[in-house]
């Protein structure tokens, strides 16, 4: 089975007072690429969930956002502590006296201390930690399944492509064996005919004609084109992860195609291998989002 790089997934997990909902998106990237979105009572387990994610995924760029609520606030929603609050504005007034300042104590002289402010999440157990644990697992999950969905749709496309170079391919062998024998034909009269008035060595010309149809001779790139279809073929069904396989063989295909396109004498078989190159880089596009 082959999966798909790019994915939602979402996972939801409860505990005592606490719910988290964490969401994963997954697109294209050559290696493996983690973000997070979390809140700060999570901060210092940021590590584990990055080496449990590196268990789930080879490669894609992964987009973690994780919310919790606890006690009723999300994601460490600030709290104002009183005491401090008090004791700060009773500090601020005996400066504004001692200095004999009359201007009004304003929103923004508050605020500036952040010792004021505190977190209603300050405690996080490693039972709360399994929690979210769990969600991260379902999300992952999700994900995979609509990352398997899409695989599917991709297999099927390529091996549809596949085919169609398949029988590109089949026509480019059949019409390559009358070619030849019609540029041979061609040029053995044409060299008559520019020297019809000398003598002519039948031996000689008939084994330079006989050079230039084996150097027109497309038998080897074909057999190993078709070769390397079939090995496509088989990754894509076999290979748990074929990305760079798959990426890989697109390189050879496209280099005997090219072969085949430079040695041809056929106009007909030049236009049919630009067909074949046009789907091999639609399927070059394509597995770009193969995990």
């Amino acid at each position: 089975m082959i999966y798909s790089m790019t994915g939602y997934g979402k996972g939801v997990g409860a505990g005592k007072n606490m719910s988290v909902e964490v969401e994963i998106k997954s697109i294209n990237s050559r290696y493996l690429e983690l973000y997070f979105k979390l809140p700060p009572s999570l901060a210092t387990y940021e590590f584990e969930i990055r080496e449990l994610l590196r268990t789930k995924f080879k490669r894609g760029k992964i987009n973690v956002v994780i919310q919790l609520k606890k006690d009723g606030l999300v994601n460490g929603q600030a709290l104002i502590d009183k005491s401090r609050l008090n004791n700060y504005l009773k500090v601020l007034n005996e400066i504004k006296k001692s200095a004999k300042i009359k201007d009004p104590i304003k929103i923004e002289h508050i605020i500036s201390n952040r010792d004021i402010l505190s977190s209603g999440d300050n405690q996080f157990s490693s039972s709360d930690f399994n929690v979210v644990k769990s969600a991260i697992e379902n999300a992952v999950k999700n994900l995979f399944r609509m990352k398997a969905k899409e695989g599917g749709e991709l297999l099927k496309d390529l091996s549809k492509r596949i085919k169609n170079i398949e029988s590109k391919l089949t026509f480019v062998e059949k019409e390559y064996k009358s070619s030849i024998n019609n540029y041979y034909s061609n040029l053995r009269e044409r060299v008559k005919e520019l020297i019809a008035d000398a003598k002519l060595d039948e031996d000689r010309l008939t084994n330079e004609l006989a050079l230039i149809a084996d150097k027109a001779d497309i038998t080897e790139e074909s057999v190993r084109l078709r070769s390397h279809l079939k090995f496509f073929l088989e990754s894509l069904k076999a290979e748990d992860e074929p990305g760079r396989k798959l990426n890989f063989l697109c390189q050879e295909m496209n280099r005997e195609a090219n072969t085949i396109s430079s040695k041809s004498v056929s106009t007909s078989i030049i236009h049919k291998v630009v067909l074949i190159k046009e789907e091999i880089e639609k399927i070059r596009e394509q597995i770009q989002n193969i995990e």
